[in-house]
């Protein structure tokens, strides 16, 4: 009385399994496979690298590893697009990204550089990514110096041009035709020194990056010639105002000449502790005598001119 249930449910398991088939046998079709292998810097293969792979529509992620041939192998992938990572120690991870079709078996080799990466001493891609933000300043910070490292050398030459040119300026008995180049090389000098020193104050700052060394010393000294820069022309014109006049300089208006001299050769100083050695040719030299032929010019002064101390320049120089 048992035999005919048996005969179904043995029936029904044969039809089970004939329908199943096809669709286990269709699913395996379907799917791809990716293989290849993973040499390093000398073209030998790398055992034990891992081999990631992500699909970019799932974010489903799976990996492996080489044999001791370099060789790998991803079966039962399913169709779409995928990012492929091999990575080992001590050489630098390589990504690929492609896309497996079904019933596909593709090949992707990887040929990996030598080199410590940083994903190679633990850090996450997100990690190590730089700011775009911060690079971006530091971009535009480095244009910005690098315009008034060129514009302070351009500077140079008219403020020491200036500077010459004060020693024929002074005095009650002076042409006319000296001054006016004075003051209008100081003027020009002065245009110069100010576009300088906006691309210095303007370029973006880069936090928690300190001053060292000659990048120290070159600020120092912009601290002495800068505000020189402002007295400078202010006594200029003062003395200017005085010999017009017919007066005897006094007051501050005759210490121009002295403000002058200490703004140039801080000037001067600052620009050589950025500059390369032998960059300006007889640079430290022209700045260096600047001291002795200022007081060499004034003691002269002083003895052609008694009623004059010998020590102004009458123009509104940088």
């Amino acid at each position: 009385m048992f035999s005919r249930p048996v005969k179904i449910n043995f029936a029904t398991g044969i039809l089970a399994l004939l329908f199943l088939a096809p669709a286990g046998l269709r699913a395996q079709a379907a799917s791809a496979t990716l293989s290849g292998t993973v040499t390093g810097a000398t073209n030998k293969p790398v055992p034990n690298a891992t081999v990631s792979i992500t699909n970019l529509t799932s974010q489903k992620s799976t990996q492996t590893k080489t044999n001791a041939n370099g060789i790998y192998s991803l079966p039962g992938l399913a169709p779409g697009k995928y990012e492929v990572t091999a990575s080992a120690i001590a050489l630098t991870p390589q990504t690929v990204t492609l896309r497996l079709a079904a019933g596909s078996k593709q090949t992707t080799n990887f040929a990996l550089a030598a080199g410590l990466s940083l994903a190679n001493l633990g850090f996450s891609p997100a990690q190590s990514q730089g700011s775009a933000r911060e690079q971006a300043l530091l971009n535009k910070r480095s244009h910005m110096l690098q315009i008034h490292q060129k514009l302070g050398l351009i500077t140079f030459g008219p403020l020491l041009a200036t500077v010459i040119t004060s020693f024929t300026a002074h005095g009650r008995h002076s042409s006319g035709a000296s001054r006016d180049l004075h003051i209008g090389l100081g003027t020009a000098t002065a245009g110069l020194y100010f576009a300088t020193a906006y691309y210095a104050i303007a370029a973006p700052g880069v936090k928690g990056v300190k001053s060292r060394g000659p990048i120290r010393f070159h600020k120092a000294m912009a601290m002495i010639h800068f505000p020189g820069m402002i007295l400078t022309p202010i006594l200029g014109a003062m003395a200017e105002s005085q010999l017009n006049q017919g007066e005897r300089l006094h007051g501050i208006a005759k210490y121009h000449g002295d403000v002058a001299i200490v703004t140039a050769v801080a000037y001067g100083l600052a620009l050589l502790s950025v500059s390369k050695p032998g960059w300006i040719p007889g640079l430290d030299h022209h700045v260096a005598a600047l001291f002795h032929f200022h007081h060499s010019a004034t003691a002269s002064a002083s003895a052609s001119y008694p009623g004059h101390n010998g020590r102004a320049a009458l123009a509104n120089n940088n």
